[in-house]
């Protein structure tokens, strides 16, 4: 009979070394600078995480950004942008170019800074100082000004909400040069100046008539605009029915709350927009922003369940791109201690009640949404068993994964627990922080050995040759307990483009660079 212990040795031999301590104390490998940049673009929201804070984050994405040639700074921030739908990180990877390239900080300006809301994010991480400047310097000051001649009044004044700064800060920062009358007197409107207030767009003078008690009709601006006023049942059913997709779906428990579905009529309104195939797409909206919605509709024992069984219909949309994988699929959500923190961090004040966890329930509920046969196995420091129906909605599964006990991480547990029922299978695929300490034999130092889950992944490979494995990667960490090769794909992120690009893994569709590569194809 084979020696088992020689030919484990051998599996812990073909694996590469540990070369890093995560921030639990356990063996790990360092990602690539640009592997690590791909992954803070796609997680970081630069607020406290379960181990590190905001500003060790802006730290390493700084030093990071500046390890890295800016072509592919550029890349990143668009592509945290527009597939990520990202805010902050974006926003700061523009301002890094803005010191490094001013060729690629202009090509790349109007990508990533294409509403109101970056905007201020933009202007207010060149004022702060993060990437070695306070004032914004000819350049930006120049694309700012063609932000605003690129959008009419209308445009301007609805994405005007917001402070430090405001619009006003922005205005008297940048000096546009009003194109006609109606921008003179709205920027002088902004900035506090006497204007012509005959020559104002005619949303804000229908704005200001109502704000003054004229008895118009309620004006169609941002209901942050309309707040401070005394709104009664008539006028918060007004804002309702002209309310876009993402404002509706952050407002519903208000818009209950302000008597709204009283109103049979307005129930199927505001059910039929969730649902909108058109608008759910069209939002950006990430997957764990639905279950927030749908898990603050369900707590409200007012809310008409055709909302909460709209919102379920909207998250089977926003979860299109969930791949159907060819072959056995397994499944494995970290549920562990450090994965009970809020998934975009700890912010005073707005911190989401959303987890980690939630959203790896998610994923997985997802993925066996389109793969009835997969097979879910969440763990912790052990393998914790669960019994999940496919045809269950999504939002279903996730909750019964997302209340299951918790404790220790261990990333290996899930591959240890296949190779000791001989498995076969295809395509393996973690949600997890990474914060693997428990099956690392020298925790909190190096100990000259691969990580437990890269010496149990090459077992399982040895029974599997073409298997491929799969590590989501849901926070703001730089490095991985599986290192990336051709069979083992690394990837962060929140958006239903994660899905996509898992799918183009198991697929056969990505080049060795996996995620990288598909940032570096992205044009600037």
């Amino acid at each position: 009979m084979a020696n088992k212990n020689l030919f484990k040795s051998i599996f812990g031999m073909l694996s590469p070394k540990a070369d890093t301590i995560n921030e639990a104390g356990g063996t790990a490998y360092k990602l690539s600078p640009k592997q690590a940049l791909a992954q803070y673009a796609a997680t970081g929201c630069f607020n406290q995480t379960f181990y590190t804070d905001a500003g060790e984050q802006l730290d390493k994405v700084l030093a990071l950004a500046n390890e890295v040639e800016p072509e592919f700074v550029a890349k990143t921030a668009v592509f945290a942008r527009e597939s990520g739908y990202m805010k902050d990180m974006p926003a700061l990877l523009l301002a890094v170019l803005s010191v490094r390239d001013k060729a690629l900080f202009e090509r790349t300006f109007p990508r990533v800074i294409d509403n109101g809301k970056m905007l201020r994010n933009f202007v207010q991480i060149m004022r702060s100082g993060a990437v070695g400047r306070k004032s914004l310097g000819s350049l930006p000051k120049r694309m700012v000004r063609e932000w605003f001649e690129k959008r009419n009044a209308e445009q301007i004044f609805k994405q005007s909400v917001g402070q430090s700064p405001s619009v006003a800060d922005i205005l008297k920062m940048v000096h546009p040069k009003p194109s006609d009358d109606e921008r003179e007197a709205l920027f002088g409107y902004f900035i506090g100046r006497d204007i012509d207030a005959d020559k104002l767009p005619g949303i804000v003078k229908h704005f200001e008539r109502y704000k003054n008690g004229d008895p118009v009709e309620l004006p169609d601006v941002p209901f942050q605009m309309l707040t401070a006023l005394p709104l009664g049942k008539k006028e918060w059913t007004s804002i309702a029915e002209k309310a876009p997709w993402q404002m509706t779906r952050m407002n519903l428990n208000t818009f209950q709350r302000h008597g709204v579905f009283d109103d049979k009529a307005m129930v199927s309104v505001i059910a039929e927009r969730l649902r909108n195939r058109k608008a759910v797409l069209r939002s950006r909206v990430f997957p764990f922003q639905l279950l927030s919605a749908f898990k603050a509709a369900e707590a409200n024992e007012k809310m008409p369940r055709e909302i909460t069984e709209a919102l379920q219909d909207a998250m089977e949309i926003a979860t299109e791109n969930v791949p159907v994988i060819d072959g056995k699929v397994w499944v494995f959500p970290d549920i562990s201690g450090s994965m009970q923190s809020p998934v975009t961090g700890y912010r005073k004040g707005s911190t989401s009640k959303v987890r980690c966890i939630d959203a790896a329930a998610l994923f997985a509920a997802a993925i066996l949404r389109k793969n009835p046969t997969a097979e879910i196995l969440p763990f912790e420091s052990k393998v914790v068993k669960v019994k999940l129906n496919p045809r269950d909605s999504i939002m279903t599964n996730a909750e019964k994964l997302s209340n299951l006990p918790f404790g220790g991480t261990n990333c290996s547990a899930p591959l240890y627990e296949l190779n000791r029922r001989k498995e076969k299978a295809d395509v393996l695929i973690y949600v997890s922080d990474n914060e693997s300490w428990i099956d690392s034999p020298y925790h909190g130092r190096f100990g000259g050995d691969p990580t437990e889950t890269m010496r149990q992944w090459n077992e399982f490979r040895s029974r599997n040759r073409d298997a491929k494995l799969v590590c989501i990667d849901i926070q703001p960490y730089a490095h991985t307990q599986a290192q990336e090769r051709r069979d083992i794909f690394n990837v962060g992120g929140f958006s239903d483009q994660v899905f996509r690009l898992v799918s183009d893994f198991a697929a056969g569709r990505m080049s060795d660079g996996h995620w990288v590569d598909v940032i570096e194809k992205v044009e600037v």
